[in-house]
């Protein structure tokens, strides 16, 4: 395995880096994950040879760009087991994807005094959008919390659960505790009610094989910048029949069939929900992206990432005044802590001087981090470049600023 992880770091550029004259140890992921060559070497290729609109030329690089450009829509059905690609939306991510939910059907399908079902360990763009959604409707938000060890109170999602829940949003591993939740149940007793089920899968397709179709979930929300690909791209899957009764979300080019100044009609699935200039590049990204997954293999990196995880707990676990949260059975490659009578904030700031690139603060997820009342937690996540050696850099620097901040 380590021959495997040493080949796989050398087509990361930066992960070659020194920071503050240190190895870089680049333990971040979870924010955003590094990009291999083969990405960066496919945007600088579209922008060198292929740069056109999409869709609407007859010259040649414009049916080059489509051709490719409709290659990875797919490619994205087949890497999540799509019924179909007209099932797949591109975004600029997994919020814009909530967004787009919230807006199309929520504003569409929602009246007041409906229930929407959140969990409380949701990140930001799983909760704002419906704060927003039942603001404009009058539909109650409701929340299942979560227990001491960072997994959901099943108990308590049945109960909440009742026949005015119209839908149900839910993380399917938490970005702050690594929590993988049992999604495949939580769809099924929502389907039980008549309620729609939308998945945030932004932390969970670089790390698992997602299959939309077994999940049976309506909706399913994902990033490619978390999957080894660019920013500011994303995916919505929304099984056919949901998006065909959905409005557009934006109105423009692309999504329209005819248009007059008396009415207009709307193009066909998916590109009813693409207005505008899309990122072509970007999705052109995220086909290498994925391509690097799948001959990296998906079970592989899981592995090592729980063999890291694993190797990280064990390692951290002898440092004192060490804090863990959440201690989920099931976990992705995430831990949080704090030490004890340290700012998280003051300990990233020393941590960063190690050449440690970490994150701090409240992760885009203050409900999670109120729940354990602490000021936010220090987060490390894992990604296949990453190894042991790394790890016991990591707990190294851990000590020292202990010693340097008590």
């Amino acid at each position: 395995m380590k021959k495997d992880i040493k080949n796989i770091r050398e087509v990361f550029p930066v992960l070659s880096r020194e920071i503050y004259k240190k190895p870089f140890i680049y333990l971040d992921n979870a924010a955003t994950s590094q990009k291999p060559l083969r990405v960066i070497n496919r945007l600088k290729d579209y922008y060198s040879n292929e740069n056109s609109n999409i869709h609407r030329g007859v010259h040649f690089l414009s049916q080059e760009a489509t051709s490719a450009y409709e290659e990875v829509r797919r490619q994205v059905a087949h890497f999540i087991n799509a019924a179909s690609s007209k099932e797949i939306i591109f975004t600029k991510g997994t919020t814009e994807s909530v967004n787009l939910v919230a807006a199309t059907f929520g504003s569409e399908f929602l009246d007041k005094n409906d229930e929407i079902l959140i969990t409380q360990m949701e990140h930001h763009s799983n909760i704002v959008p419906w704060q927003m959604l039942c603001n404009r409707t009058g539909a109650i938000l409701k929340v299942c919390p979560m227990l001491p060890s960072g997994e959901l109170s099943e108990e308590s999602f049945r109960q909440l659960l009742t026949e005015k829940t119209r839908l149900v949003a839910v993380t399917h591993i938490s970005n702050a505790l690594g929590t993988v939740n049992p999604v495949k149940k939580i769809i099924a007793a929502a389907h039980q009610t008549g309620a729609v089920v939308l998945i945030d899968g932004a932390q969970a397709v670089p790390h698992l094989s997602v299959n939309v179709q077994e999940l049976d979930c309506d909706f399913y929300c994902f990033s490619a910048h978390k999957m080894y690909g660019p920013m500011g791209t994303g995916v919505l899957y929304g099984k056919e029949s949901l998006l065909e009764k959905m409005p557009p979300y934006q109105g423009g080019g692309e999504m329209i069939s005819t248009v007059t100044f008396d009415a207009t009609t709307f193009n066909e699935l998916p590109f009813k929900f693409e207005a505008g200039t899309p990122n072509v590049s970007g999705v052109l990204g995220l086909g290498e992206a994925i391509k690097f997954m799948n001959e990296t293999g998906i079970d592989f990196i899981g592995k090592h990432e729980h063999t890291l995880l694993d190797y990280a707990i064990k390692k951290l676990s002898r440092i004192e005044g060490i804090i863990f949260h959440g201690q989920a059975a099931d976990r992705a490659g995430v831990i949080s802590f704090n030490l004890k009578g340290i700012h998280p904030y003051d300990a990233g700031i020393l941590l960063d001087k190690f050449g440690i690139a970490l994150r701090t603060g409240h992760l885009c997820a203050q409900p999670v981090i109120d729940f354990y009342h602490v000021p936010g937690f220090i987060r490390a996540s894992f990604a296949v470049y990453n190894t042991e050696e790394e790890i016991d850099h990591l707990a190294e620097a851990i000590e020292k600023t202990r010693n340097m901040l008590m």
